[in-house]
């Protein structure tokens, strides 16, 4: 399985972005696609997440602020980011889990900075 993500990129403060993971196979295979996050020197943190049924969940820094959708027919998954901040600036990784307590599959990071 490869997920393939990419969208980041140097933004300032308020401005947005969206970040794709394109998968190699049919995400309805997956029980869960999520976005996590990992900022130099802190550990990795799960951002938002979607479920096969539609289930979304977010941490609660980027409720309001980030949106997580998926396109089963492109096997895609996207986080809308929002009114982006500093504390937003980290390498963001997508995951798959093929079920519950499945250690998922990652994807490579894709750098999000956002500084004036």
């Amino acid at each position: 399985v490869q997920l393939q993500a990419s969208g980041g990129g140097l933004v300032q403060p308020g401005e947005s972005l969206r970040l794709t993971c394109a998968a190699s196979l049919s995400i309805l295979n997956f029980y869960q696609l999520g976005w996590y996050r990992q900022a130099p020197g802190k550990q990795r943190e799960l951002v938002a997440a979607v479920t096969r049924g539609g289930n979304t969940n977010y941490v609660d820094s980027v409720k309001g602020r980030f949106t997580i959708s998926r396109d089963n027919a492109k096997n895609t998954v996207y986080l809308q980011m929002n009114s982006l901040n500093s504390e937003d600036t980290a390498a963001y990784y997508c995951n798959a889990l093929l079920f519950l307590g499945h250690a998922g599959y990652w994807g490579q990071g894709t750098l999000v900075t956002v500084s004036s």
